[in-house]
């Protein structure tokens, strides 16, 4: 079959791929994007079609493929669409937040649970999460930097062991 035979063939099943996005999506735009997609993937992969395969069955495999890639990069990424006039993807809410009244009083235990840590430890530790490298620390505190690494190591211990109810 020749290039412009295929792409004529591919042309006229392109309503047949339109219908068939119906068992993946009702949304028009991505049903759409789909059948174009598809057929891109056709045309750019022309060579891996062989003569004697059914080029519908190849068509359908490519777009449920390409369905299933799509759907799992979305998950991935964890986005929501919004609806908006402006239409923009958004994060999906962080369930990690201190909103809540209860999550308030959570942070607050937390970190005075970090507070109450030695003066020693709380200092290398408070830094290191300020965002301070390990050299920095032990310039500043005028110590070695296997002491910082050592603090920081024991104040992280201690933290997690008083918050063993968390």
């Amino acid at each position: 079959m020749t290039a412009l035979e295929f792409d004529y063939q591919i042309a006229s099943l392109r309503s047949t791929l339109k219908t068939f996005t119906r068992r993946f999506t009702n949304d028009r735009e991505e049903s759409h994007d789909l059948v174009q997609d598809t057929i891109l993937k056709a045309l750019t992969y022309r060579n891996k079609f062989r003569e004697d395969t059914n080029l519908k069955g190849w068509l359908f495999t490519i777009m449920r493929n390409t369905f299933i890639n799509n759907y799992r990069k979305n998950q991935r990424a964890k986005t929501s669409h919004d609806d908006t006039k402006e239409l923009y993807y958004l994060n999906v809410e962080d369930t990690h937040t201190f909103s809540s009244p209860g999550s308030q009083y959570e942070y607050k235990d937390i970190w005075n649970h970090v507070n109450s840590l030695r003066e020693e430890l709380l200092v290398p530790f408070k830094m290191h999460t300020s965002g301070y490298k390990y050299h920095e620390i032990a310039e500043h505190l005028n110590i070695p930097i296997g002491t910082v690494k050592n603090r920081i190591f024991h104040a992280r211990k201690e933290i997690q062991s008083k918050l063993a109810g968390y």
